[in-house]
């Protein structure tokens, strides 16, 4: 409980009820050559399956999911704003979706918080996803990135 005054993070807050039952539509419509990175993955993870695969696997480790917003953002883009829990963990996440000329998801790119429960559940996915092609995305330190 946080003290007097004190801001409490959003991500430990609720969605928008009159978001119940929200379908995120741009999903359906992915280009070819779609992309997704964040703050879950080291670069880019790209192709219409591949994207498919990863955020499958994300939502399938969620206990919950409320919208705290959904909506247009500029001329190509869409706007996602959800809170959501892992095994216990509180997570936040910001979506931004941006569309092709053809109107097609081109690319997607999610900012999870707070840092702790970014940590636990990229550790999640790359159990899920070791040996893969998708796995080498998700590093536990176990990386040469920083090098």
């Amino acid at each position: 409980m946080p003290a007097e005054g004190e801001t409490v993070p959003l991500y430990l807050g609720k969605g928008d009820p009159r978001l119940n039952g929200y379908y995120p539509v741009w999903l359906d419509n992915l280009a070819d050559d779609v992309t997704v990175e964040g703050s879950l993955l080291e670069g880019v993870v790209q192709g219409a399956e591949a994207v498919r695969s990863v955020l499958a696997a994300v939502r399938s480790f969620y206990d919950r999911q409320e919208l705290r917003f959904a909506g247009p953002y500029g001329d190509n883009g869409f706007l996602e704003d959800y809170v959501s829990e892992v095994r216990g963990h509180p997570l936040g996440c910001v979506v931004l979706i941006t569309s092709n000329a053809a109107g097609q998801t081109q690319h997607i790119i999610a900012s999870y918080r707070p840092r702790s429960s970014l940590l636990f559940f990229s550790l999640l996915l790359e159990e899920k996803f070791e040996g893969t092609a998708i796995g080498k995305h998700l590093a536990s330190g176990k990386t040469d990135a920083f090098v």
